[in-house]
This record gives C-alpha cells, structure tokens and sequence, in this order.
C-alpha cells in the first residue's frame, strides 16, 4: 500500500505539472483508463518461440497476474492503480511490481481532442534489480472506423533498462494503432504497437482480442524485439476480466 500511495502521488505530482503492468495494447500503455471502482483482473503469459543460442535452450516462460482498479469518479479525469506479481520461471525473491495512470478521454478537454495519459509502471521492489521505473506520456486519437492512433514517449532506470553491449538505452518512442474489425465481428479487435529501445522491453508487437463477454476478453499476440540477438520473440496469451 506504501508502494502504490507512493506511485500515486508522483503521477499526481506530474500530472499537474504535465509530466506492472497498466491498461496495455498488446505489450505497451495504452491511453485507456479503468473507470472509477472497476477492478480489472489480468493474467498475461509470454512464451519463448525460438531457443537462445547464448543459452542453448528456450528461456523461461514469463507469468503475470495483475490487479487494476479505477479510484477517481470523474468522467473528464481518470486514475488507475494496480499491482502484479509476476513469475519469471527462475527468480520468485522479488515478484512484485506497481503502476498507476492518470488520464482523460477523447473530447474531453475540447471538442476533438486526443486522449491524453501519463502513467508510471515496473516500479518494483528490489533496488537495481527490479526497479526498472518507467514513466511515459501518450496521446492518441480515433479516426472513425479506420481506428486509433497512439503516439508516446517513455524513460525508466538507466541502469536495468541497457542494450546488447551493456550501455543505457532507457528512453524512446511509444506508438500504436487498434482498431475494432466490425466488418468481421463488433467483438473482434486488432493491435499493433511498438516501445522503442533496444533493451529488453524495446519490440514490435501485434495481436487480436476477442470479446468473449461484456467483461472478458481474450488477446492473442506475438513479440518481435528490436535487439533480436539477445532477446527471442514470444508468443502471448491474455485474459482480461472486469468486475
């Protein structure tokens, strides 16, 4: 609870002076909010694709469990906060992580206007080992039936967030575009995103989700990072329910 008051107080913080995991895409923030007392429920798996020639075998697959609630009862202004646990097949000593996000819809600060979200997430528990402490700043806008447009940027630790050859790379661009396919299904959505670093949060991602009920969805997706060297592409699996 100190993690999570402390987290919401610097977007609080920022966000006045316009500054794991949140409402996402595929892989990265979204400009989505959840609204006031909706607790979204997470699970997200990511699965290794091909083996890792430094290892000689496929790395562990990553598990994540989430919790997001909206805590603000306002329509113009929205605020999420949650926390994960995440198993990472091999270390379990420090599987906690926090993030929040403050945001407001499309249209609300004039008549056209993008959405707007600044957000903070892998604010996690161990000093220089899991505290990769990402914050980023994203608009984005929907063009009718052609779909929604996400243009961003992020910074976190430059000391967990490095390339190949072990130098910071802890900022870059944030971009998306999603789209409901309702020439196919009112209940089918496509994504498209991509974070731009070389570490390892730095990829390509693409998938489809499927509407399953009013309150659960389903994405399927794949990962192609930008240091393909280092870092195999996945496969992942999300199920996503409201209460």
């Amino acid at each position: 609870m100190k993690k999570i008051a402390m987290i919401l107080g610097l977007v609080l913080l920022f966000g006045s002076t316009a500054l794991a995991t949140p409402s996402t895409q595929i892989w990265i923030p979204s400009t989505d909010v959840q609204a006031f007392k909706k607790v979204h429920f997470g699970f997200d798996t990511y699965i290794k694709t091909e083996s890792n020639p430094t290892l000689g075998a496929h790395e562990s697959t990553v598990n994540n469990l989430g919790l997001t609630v909206g805590v603000l009862p306002y329509e113009k202004v929205q605020l999420e906060v949650g926390i994960d646990y995440r198993d990472l097949g091999a270390a379990h000593d420090y599987p906690m992580y926090y993030n929040a996000k403050l945001g407001t819809p499309e249209g609300s600060l004039f008549e056209g206007s993008p959405a707007i979200a600044l957000g903070a997430y892998e604010f996690g528990t161990k000093s220089d080992v899991t505290d990769y402490n990402i914050v980023y700043a994203l608009a984005a806008k929907t063009f009718g039936k052609l779909g929604r447009i996400s243009l961003g940027y992020f910074t976190g630790s430059d000391k967990l967030l490095l390339d190949a050859s072990g130098n910071p790379d802890e900022a870059g661009v944030l971009a998306s575009y999603d789209r409901t396919m309702s020439e196919i299904s009112d209940k089918l959505w496509f994504a498209v995103d991509y974070m731009g670093t070389d570490s390892s949060y730095g990829a390509l991602s693409f998938g489809l989700a499927w509407k399953a009920a009013d309150n659960v969805g389903l994405i399927v997706g794949y990962d192609i990072f930008n240091n393909s060297d280092a870092y195999k592409p996945t496969a992942t699996v999300q199920v996503d329910i409201d209460f």
